[in-house]
Formats: structure tokens, C-alpha cells, sequence
């Protein structure tokens, strides 16, 4: 993909999503006590907020305004636009809603362009930090403008890792503790902090060394995996396989332990309960 192409569409997008994350760290500082919510779903598991839903309306309009003939995938409205589109901007507008609700400072607003079926561009941005993660195909990947890359942990017992449980995890329970435990026993440590596009920059910027998820949409990883991958990160299935931001199993990493934690996933799932 021609950079040219991607850089002005990218330095849009990096506008965008500081000024509407600038109105979001606004509305959450100034909240008193929990942010109100409401469930998506009768299981009452899926929570959401009216700023998830002011923060998507306010990208989308940006979106259709400047790009009419786009595609828009969200995490609250699904797919918007035309029917038939070379491009799909895919925007997860709070990613990581239970931290927000609760007032623990880690959620992120994530927007990515796919284009012809390839993530070219990507951005994450977390309005409390102030951090802006960004990355375009062949660009490279930055963090508020310095170039970021993975870390260089060769073993897995000096790693420290992320990982996500689906709110659906009392369906996956035995499988998602299975492999849990697995990196428990060879890690350095693990951390669950609910954010996957977060977990996935964090990865890229070496603060992480790798992370892991099932059940994922397209919106929690589109952005994070493209810079994960302009860092010189590594992202496959739980195989070590191809997969794609629509396949909802991610292992990503540094590159240098991955198949290790490949291996690690294949002896956790292989033990009898």
C-alpha cells in the first residue's frame, strides 16, 4: 500500500480520535462516582454507556462526512454505510467499558481503515494517559509521535504477558483456565487489565512481551494488530497459524517467544482434567 495514500487519511484519523478523546477524559473526570450504564444483552453481561454511544456517533459522523462512499464497522451499531466498499473503517469508541464504569484508568478509544480486505492504519488512543498509539502500512509505529518497537525477551520465563477472558468466559471456564495456568507456571508474570487494543500497543511498545485472547471482534484488535505488526511484532492463532482481525483467537507477541507461547497453549489444552 502506497504511504502516500495511507499518511493523510492516518494524520486525520490521529485528529479525530485526540479531540473526541479529549471530550471523553472530560465527561469521565468530571463524573461523581460510577459512570451510569446499562446492559446490551439479557445475560447482563455486556455493559454500555451513553459515551460509548456519543463517542461512536461523533467518529461516524466524521467518518461518512469526510469518506461517503466508506464503510463503517462499530462496536454499537455494527455496519453502517454503503453496502458494497473498497474501504471499512472499524472503531471500537470505549474499548475496555467495565474500567470505565468503574473508574479504573485504562480504556481507549481504537479506529482502524481496512481497505481491500488489509488493515492499512491504525489508532489507539487513551484519553487519561494522554497516549496516543498509532501506525499506517509501511509507516511504522509510534507512541505521541516517537517510533516504537517490540521488546527483545528471548525467553518466556522472563516475559511478562497480557491476556483477556470473554464476558461469555463462564461457557469457556475449564479451556480459558487451562491455558491461564499454563503461563502462570512459565512466565514471569501475567497481567489481565481489560483493554485488548491497549494490551496490543503495550506489546508494541515492549511494555508487554506478548498476549493472548479468544472471543475477540474485529473492533477490540484492528488497530492494536497493525501496530503490533509496524513494531516488528508476530501475530497468528493459537496454532501459530494465519488468522485475521474476524477469527476471534489471537496470540501476539515480541516475535522472539511466540512460538514458545504456541507451545505452552498446546501442552495447557492437551492435559486431562
Amino acid at each position: 500500500m502506497d504511504p502516500t495514500w495511507i499518511r493523510p487519511r492516518l494524520q486525520w484519523a490521529i485528529r479525530l480520535v485526540r479531540q473526541v478523546g479529549r471530550q471523553l477524559r472530560q465527561a469521565w473526570t468530571q463524573s461523581d462516582g460510577p459512570v451510569p450504564m446499562e446492559w446490551k444483552d439479557e445475560g447482563r453481561r455486556h455493559p454500555v454507556t451513553r459515551l460509548d454511544r456519543v463517542v461512536e456517533e461523533t467518529i461516524v459522523r466524521h467518518i461518512l462526512e469526510k469518506d461517503p462512499k466508506a464503510q463503517v464497522l462499530t462496536e454499537e451499531s455494527g455496519i453502517l454505510g454503503p453496502a458494497h466498499s473498497k474501504a471499512r473503517w472499524i472503531l471500537d469508541p470505549i474499548d475496555g467499558t467495565s474500567n470505565f464504569i468503574h473508574g479504573f484508568p485504562h480504556f481507549a478509544i481504537s479506529l482502524a481503515l481496512e481497505y481491500k480486505g488489509h488493515v492499512v492504519l491504525g489508532v489507539v488512543y487513551d484519553p487519561i494517559k494522554r497516549e496516543c498509539f498509532w501506525a499506517g502500512t509501511g509507516i511504522g509505529a509510534f507512541l505521541n509521535g516517537r517510533s516504537i518497537r517490540v521488546s527483545s525477551v528471548r525467553s518466556l520465563n522472563e516475559a511478562l504477558l497480557g491476556t483477556g477472558f470473554t464476558y461469555h468466559i463462564y461457557e469457556h471456564m475449564d479451556r480459558t483456565l487451562q491455558i491461564l495456568r499454563g503461563f502462570l507456571y512459565t512466565a514471569m508474570g501475567v497481567r489481565r487489565a481489560g483493554a485488548a487494543a491497549l494490551d496490543l500497543c503495550y506489546v508494541a511498545a515492549g511494555r508487554l512481551d506478548g498476549f493472548w485472547e479468544e472471543h475477540l471482534s474485529p473492533w477490540d484488535v484492528a488497530a492494536g494488530i497493525l501496530i503490533l505488526q509496524e513494531a516488528g511484532g508476530r501475530w497468528t492463532d493459537f496454532a501459530l497459524q494465519p488468522t485475521s482481525i474476524y477469527d476471534g483467537e489471537l496470540l501476539a507477541s515480541n516475535g522472539l517467544i511466540h512460538d514458545q507461547m504456541g507451545e505452552v497453549i498446546r501442552w495447557a489444552l492437551s492435559l486431562k482434567e
